[in-house]
């Protein structure tokens, strides 16, 4: 029996048209960055972007790599193009690290145009905002701050280059380095990635400060802009600073502690240039994707580790990937609360929503699971050490772009399956989901029944 509403539009009617309303911007925006990979591997596919012809699976892989910020490349960066596709590969990474929505809310305003009820939607969900009244300022925020932060880092480098490199090159070179480093892209314009300057204290501290401040996530910034004060910000902002703050500092002490007898990697360094060395390893996982050491002559505890970070990643709204950092931290206190069996799962003497940690246990749950898929598909495809497929698959998933040099030997197939992860990496797995699954309103509650868990 239809029951009717106040304005005598059945109900099944205003369900159906919310959902579409609520599912609309994860799939606009999942459609946006397809058709940016598509355009973009049309743009590189020109005989004007390379040096030497690239089939159409190269130009797919490098343009989706870019879009979603991780850096895995088939052909190098630096040799196979042109300037003009590296300027290519520059305004895709740019385009993917700081969002389409973002680009599109600053163009439409300085055009005079009006957002409208969907854009607002699409933009909530782009930003991770609850308040449509602030989307306009936030995008703007988030403009002014990215191309302020690149403009700063592009400086540095090129007139640290400059000596080296003359002022044409230095220029482009900090150009490029910084693009890629902010929006955590790890793309190069040399094959051994940052390998030449492992014990160079500016080119370290800037490309890392680089690719930490855009991790960090802009809503952080924004917070630390408004509030000024570590009592006023937010929880989220809180456990963002502190979680990374943590997880660098732990990564940074054990890879020292680990490597510093390696002969492969920092036994043979100055001890200034084993603790940046350390440094650069610890924090690039982050999804940053530059190295200054061989990924593939780390020792496996250190692989180990790097493969955690990889998966936790940065911030929500950020230039970063993975579960995300403040994800990984509720799961910690949901645990920790439920072994002390609290009611509540507290942070700051504030109570995490119990949507907040079924949507992290989602997000964790999917990205394991995909992961493991993928793994498994690659193993099929591939003939490589199952460390380095593990590897490669949770680097791509979490678009870091770090590689123990499979991905350059990867068959077509395995192509195919890195692509995918690096799109369903970018667009989130829990976007993935939402498209997937279709939403469903259960007017019923039935009993509540307790089953054996561990």
């Amino acid at each position: 029996m239809i029951q009717w509403h106040p304005k005598h539009i059945p109900i099944e009617r205003s369900c159906s048209s919310a959902k579409k309303i609520q599912y609309a911007p994860y799939t606009i925006l999942s459609g946006g960055f397809l058709l940016l990979i598509i355009i973009g591997a049309a743009l590189l596919k020109l005989p004007v972007a390379t040096y030497e012809p690239i089939s159409w699976v190269q130009s797919f892989f490098t343009a989706t790599s870019a879009v979603t910020v991780t850096g895995l490349v088939v052909v190098d960066t630096g040799s196979a193009f042109t300037l003009f596709g590296q300027l290519v590969i520059a305004l895709l990474i740019q385009l993917g690290g700081l969002g389409l929505m973002t680009f599109a809310i600053v163009t439409l305003i300085a055009l005079g145009g009006r957002i409208g009820f969907l854009e607002k939607v699409v933009a909530k969900e782009a930003f991770n905002q609850t308040d449509s009244s602030t989307l306009i300022a936030t995008a703007k925020s988030v403009i002014i701050f990215a191309l302020t932060v690149e403009l700063v880092g592009m400086l540095i480098l090129a007139m640290y280059w400059s000596d080296e490199l003359g002022w044409q090159t230095s220029l482009f070179h900090g150009f490029f380095y910084t693009i890629s480093a902010f929006n955590n892209a790890g793309f190069a314009l040399s094959a051994d990635s940052l390998i030449p300057y492992v014990s160079d204290p500016v080119v370290n501290i800037t490309i890392t400060a680089l690719f930490i401040i855009g991790g960090l996530g802009f809503s952080v910034w924004i917070d630390i802009k408004r509030k000024k004060r570590w009592s006023k910000l937010t929880v989220y902002s809180r456990l963002m600073i502190l979680g990374t703050i943590a997880l660098n500092s732990v990564a940074l002490i054990a890879i020292y502690l680990i490597e510093q007898d390696n002969p492969n990697t920092l036994a043979n360094l100055s001890e200034s240039g084993k603790w940046l060395a350390a440094w650069f390893q610890a924090v690039t996982p982050r999804t940053a994707g530059f190295n200054t050491l061989p990924i593939d002559q780390l020792e496996d505890s250190s692989t180990l580790m790097m493969l955690m970070l990889m998966f936790i990643g940065g911030g929500s709204m950020s230039t970063a990937s993975g579960i995300k950092v403040v994800t990984f931290i509720v799961l910690l206190l949901a645990t920790y609360s439920f072994l002390r069996r609290d009611e509540q799962v507290l942070a700051f003497n504030r109570e995490i929503s119990k949507e907040s940690i079924k949507k992290a246990l989602a997000i964790t749950m999917i990205s394991a699971g995909v992961t493991w898929l993928a793994v498994f598909l690659l193993l099929l495809t591939e003939h490589a050490p199952m460390l380095d497929i593990l590897f490669e698959a949770v680097s791509a998933l979490g678009t870091v772009g770090l590689s123990r040099g499979l991905t350059s030997q990867l068959t077509s197939q395995g192509e195919f399956i890195i692509i995918v992860l690096m799109f369903i990496g970018r667009v989130g797995p829990l976007t993935l989901a939402y498209i997937l699954a279709a939403p469903r309103q259960k007017k019923l509650r039935f009993a509540e029944t307790k089953i054996a868990i561990g």
